[in-house]
């Protein structure tokens, strides 16, 4: 299983998104008490680091 993203419930608990390596079947599992913090933000912000599209290409006032 590969951490893939992170979900945030409406209870405001978190959930590790997994894509199994084999089938590529997505699971969420909540996170645990002692699962690092720095790695659940890190993944958390990865779409924001590594947009999937290009920035640039956004327009102020276009939408």
């Amino acid at each position: 299983m590969q951490p893939v993203g992170i979900e945030v419930r409406t209870t405001g608990e978190w959930a590790i998104i997994h894509r199994c390596t084999a089938c590529n079947v997505l699971r969420a599992n909540r996170i645990a008490g002692d699962d690092d913090e720095r790695a659940l933000l890190a993944l958390a912000l990865r779409p924001i680091a590594n947009p999937a599209f290009p920035l640039d290409s956004i327009r102020p006032g276009t939408g």
